[in-house]
């Protein structure tokens, strides 16, 4: 372990390249009037700041605010629409969560939720169908404190190694040298940082990789909350929510944390550039792609949310070249 500290001695510090405009933070859930809106969603943590951006700005020819969206934590439940059924519903945390109670509602028919975030894609089978439409382009990077024992610059062959916890790098058990992070179980966060790392989930839970954790001190990890580090810790971050909460955008929840040079490439507000980005969606029934209020909020490169490229961007996502394409979906 020494070895490999040694040979990265010069490691560099966090750089963001570009700016972005402060917004104010976001609130959690929606506000003011209409109390309940037509397009209900609920899911990821890293697109809820935005999604709740886009939801103050959208609206109808009449001026009605269109997007209702859910934060990943908060209260236990929350209400959605008017109807009964939609009073007390179980707040989704996270990607796959949000998929499932999309699904759940779909299948109940009670009009409860209409999408869901991810910030990962999933097209395994489901009933009825889902649409995965790309809005925004995010990148992820390693985090760790500022006065880490961990190098801030890395390859991605050795980020790779420390999640497969090669005692070259984290030590050996059962007190590693370095304490390896995942988020909580349905992050989409964590599902992409599992593939981009080479290692599957079911392969954490059953404990191959035992240098991983997900939880604190019996308390479930979110996503983008650098406060859990110290300096021997190391958890994926995505750079889009590291630069909205350091321009106070949404909530700083960054305590200590840098983000880390992976191969040489910077952390910057182009997530094009960096080499490990992903799209992030909207997910929508796919029976609904040609019916509005879907069609002109999600659908299409002159959607609604299409259109909104500057506040997007104010959050630290890219614009995404791909914006309202359907063509990602379930079988």
């Amino acid at each position: 372990m020494k070895s490999w500290k040694r040979a990265l001695a010069a490691a560099a510090g966090l750089a963001l390249v570009g700016g972005v405009t402060a917004a104010g933070p976001a609130q959690a859930d929606p506000s003011g009037p209409p109390t309940f809106r037509q397009l209900a969603g609920v899911g990821s943590d890293t697109t809820q700041g935005v999604m709740n951006g886009l939801s103050n700005v959208i609206t109808d020819s009449a001026g009605n605010k269109l997007i209702g969206s859910y934060d990943a934590t908060g209260s236990a439940t929350i209400a959605t629409q008017s109807a009964t059924a939609c009073s007390a519903l179980a707040r989704p945390n996270g990607s796959g969560a949000g998929r499932t109670a999309l699904l759940n509602s779909l299948q109940a028919n009670d009009g409860c939720l209409q999408f869901s975030r991810s910030s990962s894609l999933n097209l395994a089978a489901a009933t009825p169908g889902l649409t995965y439409v790309p809005f925004a382009t995010d990148a992820v990077s390693y985090a760790v404190t500022a006065n880490s024992n961990i190098p801030k610059t890395l390859t991605l062959t050795q980020v790779q190694a420390i999640y497969h916890c090669d005692p070259n790098f984290v030590g050996t058990g059962p007190n590693y040298a370095i304490t390896v992070i995942l988020p909580q179980a349905g992050s989409g966060t964590r599902a992409f940082w599992e593939s981009t790392m080479g290692i599957l989930d079911s392969d954490v839970v059953a404990g191959k990789y035992p240098c991983i954790i997900d939880h604190k001190n019996g308390v479930i990890i979110e996503e983008h909350d650098g406060r859990v580090l110290d300096d021997n810790s190391i958890a994926p971050f995505s750079i889009s929510q590291y630069i909205a909460q350091s321009e106070n955008t949404i909530p700083d929840l960054r305590g200590k944390a840098v983000l880390g040079v992976i191969d040489g490439f910077t952390p910057s507000v182009i997530n094009n550039s960096f080499e490990i980005s992903r799209s992030v969606y909207n997910v929508i029934p796919t029976s609904q792609i040609a019916n509005a209020p879907y069609s002109t909020v999600f659908v299409g490169s002159t959607s609604a949310i299409c259109q909104q490229t500057a506040l997007i961007n104010t959050y630290g996502f890219a614009a995404n070249p791909n914006c309202g394409s359907t063509s990602q979906h379930t079988p």
